[in-house]
């Protein structure tokens, strides 16, 4: 049925003017849409529009990515000069950009050689171009030297990433997005797609309309993806291990999985097969709160299928366990054989917009290009293309993110670069993070807004240019680099992060001189070149910038001579392990995160709505996206809510073991009687309560699962005074 699309009236958009349209990529999550921005006779951003003929988003975006041109509009807070200052208590004044540089590379300076190498740190983002990615890596691994460099998709994809490592050898995730129109099943951990990833939704339905399989959401709470699904299992807060490990364990009892690929393409069975034997679905149903039958069922739809795909988000990665879970999803593709072929993989779902640029490119955790600091071949490989001695390389990786901030405490670290990251609003713990920046001799912070609240405690602001007003590239979810083009001026005396690099780099006269191309294209050339040959999987050589303009973007692999890359990895059974096979491994479920108890009753689940990014840096003042979400709330079971007392649109005071947090209360049957969620885009909330334990393998925190206290705030009409105040970013 139509529905009365032939006749019912389009709708119209006002004529805003524009004069122009430019080609560029979305810069808020990792689906990579491909959109244009209208320019109007003044060359000021007035509209955007999806492209119709890019295979990602075929002319759809979502709220944000419709309002997106309303970022170049003078927004508050954005950085127009460089600011200096040599006190915390003193205000910032102005400066130049030598003098602000002159003053940055001094401080890195003399800190290192006042403590050593490593006692300055660089934390960066998943924001920023690959191309800038790729010099950042090149500036603090082949001149400055610190090997306390991290990202901060450390926060948000670390555990996917460790996952896929610890099973295939390498990073990268194997499927795409055209695997929705060739599954028939699947299986969705801890991912509500509809707000999280819109467009990425927008295919699923798209595949699900044009023939039926079934769709299996496990989430702890009714999300609107649980509310679509054919099957929602609300699983046990962090015992997805259990779960995956139950599905494996009926797989291998039924004899629904592979045999002739284990033996073919895997190692570690017959230790694997050992530890599920213990997850029979009666005692994993007494764990992770899915009864035995539905986990039996489960596993036969999978195993069954002719293909399936996985697919998750925050829920698997933000775990104690959330390596161990990223593994166990790869397992159940494995021991089925469902990998590499259409419809088949098990597909992360990446958070920001170039979370995939900085984990293949800005050697956070290795060198460029997916090679390793631990192989001396790849050290010795990087230091004849640089131009450096392989000794100035470490021969492992230094500290991640999360362990970057104790080292500050412990005076280990003494110096800090934050490169477009905002840790007093993203890390768990708020209160720990304030007095840890406290402590730094010297911060440097460089971002698009000088109003970021980690920027009250630094030194030196950078001002750096938002993504449209530079040229370079981005990576999505499947792999796919698409281009970005230069739509509009930087703000102010903003300026690229690659320039403001490539300054710094100048500045380091007295270490190994690296030569650094000027121009975005020349540095993607250069990374053209080291992603050749060897039969290297990561490899981009086959793509231009007009290629990839002319595509709408190109998947990697992408070798020299291909027309189109490859939408798939592993589809000939060859895993990038020294043994060429894939790994099953035995994980047992260790249950070491902090549970709700008689003083602290309730679960906290943190995650997204559609209308904001993050921590609201940039969303927070785009006028519409922010009418519609301008405050954060607490959804709390009404059950609940009624042995306190509370009734909806009232305020809560909330309290963990590390702090507190006053917020209004949405009743609602989303959420379990014994669980509270609150969104995690509010700076000045959640985050004062969130735990951060750490997985071992990831270090990334577990900031969907902590206890917390819930009861009525004493004064609701100073929690209503406040919660209007803080609706102004």
């Amino acid at each position: 049925m139509l529905f009365g699309r032939r006749t019912k009236n389009p709708i119209k958009l006002a004529d805003k003017g524009v004069v122009e349209w430019k080609y560029t990529t979305c810069g808020y999550c990792s689906t990579g849409c491909s959109i244009e921005v209208g320019l109007d006779k003044h060359g000021n951003p007035v509209s955007s529009r999806g492209v119709a003929d890019a295979d990602v988003n075929r002319g759809k975006l979502c709220i944000k990515g419709i309002l997106e041109h309303e970022l170049f509009r003078n927004t508050p807070g954005r950085g127009a000069k460089p600011l200096v200052r040599d006190h915390l208590w003193e205000p910032f004044r102005e400066t130049t950009w030598n003098q602000a540089l002159d003053r940055t590379t001094g401080e890195i300076k003399r800190i290192q050689s006042q403590y050593g190498r490593d006692a300055f740190a660089i934390v960066s983002t998943g924001q920023i171009m690959t191309e800038e990615f790729y010099t950042l890596g090149k500036l603090a691994r082949g001149v400055i030297g610190t090997n306390n460099y991290d990202g901060n998709t450390t926060l948000c994809m670390s555990s996917a990433v460790s996952g896929y490592k610890r099973s295939f050898g390498s990073d990268g995730p194997p499927g795409c997005y055209e695997d929705f129109d060739h599954t028939e099943c699947l299986l969705a951990f801890g991912s509500n797609l509809p707000e999280q990833h819109p467009v990425i939704y927008w295919r699923l339905k798209e595949a699900l309309e044009k023939r039926k399989f079934p769709v299996i959401v496990v989430d702890p709470r009714v999300t609107m993806f649980a509310q679509a699904a054919d099957m929602h299992l609300p699983v046990n807060p962090g015992t997805d291990l259990v779960l995956l490990n139950a599905l494996a364990h009926v797989i291998l009892k039924e004899n629904l999985h592979d045999p002739d690929y284990i033996a073919a393409h895997t190692e570690g069975f017959d230790e694997f097969k050992a530890l599920v034997a213990q997850y029979d679905p009666t005692t994993a149903a007494g764990i992770c709160g899915i009864d035995e039958d539905t986990l039996r069922h489960v596993a036969r739809l999978f195993a069954r299928a002719k293909s399936a795909l996985s697919i998750w988000t925050m829920g698997i990665n933000q775990s104690t366990h959330g390596s161990d879970g990223v593994v166990a999803i790869n397992n159940l593709h494995l021991i089925t054989g469902k990998i590499g072929k259409p419809g088949s993989a098990p597909l992360s779902i990446t958070g920001q917009c170039n979370a995939m640029g900085t984990r293949e490119w800005s050697s956070c955790s290795g060198l460029p290009g997916y090679r390793a600091l631990e192989k001396e071949k790849d050290r010795q490989e990087i230091a004849a293309f640089w131009g450096v001695d392989p000794g100035f390389f470490p021969k492992k990786r230094g500290l991640f993110m999360t362990d970057i901030f104790p080292a500050i405490e412990t005076g280990q670290i003494k110096g800090l670069w934050l490169i477009a990251t905002n840790p007093m609003t993203s890390m768990a713990n708020t209160a720990r993070i304030r007095k840890t920046l406290e402590k730094l001799e010297f911060l440097v912070v460089q971002d698009a807004y000088r109003d970021v609240e980690s920027n009250e405690y630094a030194h030196v602001y950078l001002p750096a240019a938002l993504w449209a007003e530079k040229e370079g590239c981005f990576t999505n979810t499947e792999r796919r680099v698409n281009l970005i083009r230069n739509v509009c001026p930087p703000f102010g005396d903003s300026k690229p992060d690659l320039w403001i690099f490539n300054e710094v780099a100048e500045r380091f006269t007295d270490r190994p001189h690296i030569t650094f191309p000027e121009t975005a294209e020349g540095v993607f050339e250069e990374m053209k070149i080291l992603s050749k040959g060897n039969g290297r999987m990561l490899d981009i050589s086959g793509m231009s910038y007009q290629k990839l303009e002319q595509q709408r973007g190109l998947q990697w692999p992408c070798r020299e001579g291909d027309d189109k890359g490859a939408p798939r990895l592993y589809a000939d059974g060859v895993y990038q392990t020294e043994s060429g096979r894939a790994k099953l491994l035995a994980l047992p479920f260790v249950d070491n995160n902090e549970r709700p108890d008689a003083a602290y009753p309730f679960w906290l689940n943190t995650g997204r709505v559609v209308e904001h990014f993050h921590t609201r840096t940039r969303t927070g003042k785009v006028g519409n996206a922010n009418k519609f979400s301008p405050t954060p709330y607490m959804e709390m079971n009404p059950d609940a809510a009624e042995r306190l007392g509370l009734r909806h649109g009232e305020y809560a005071r909330l309290t963990s073991r590390r702090g507190d947090a006053v917020i209004l209360v949405q009743l609602t049957q989303r959420v379990a009687p014994d669980a509270v969620f609150i969104p995690f885009h509010f700076h000045d909330c959640v985050n004062r309560l969130t735990l951060g334990l750490l997985d071992p393998h990831s270090r990334q925190p577990a900031f969907k699962q902590c206890a917390v206290h819930v009861e009525r705030a004493a004064d609701q009409q100073e929690a209503a005074a406040r919660n209007v105040a803080a609706r102004t970013y």
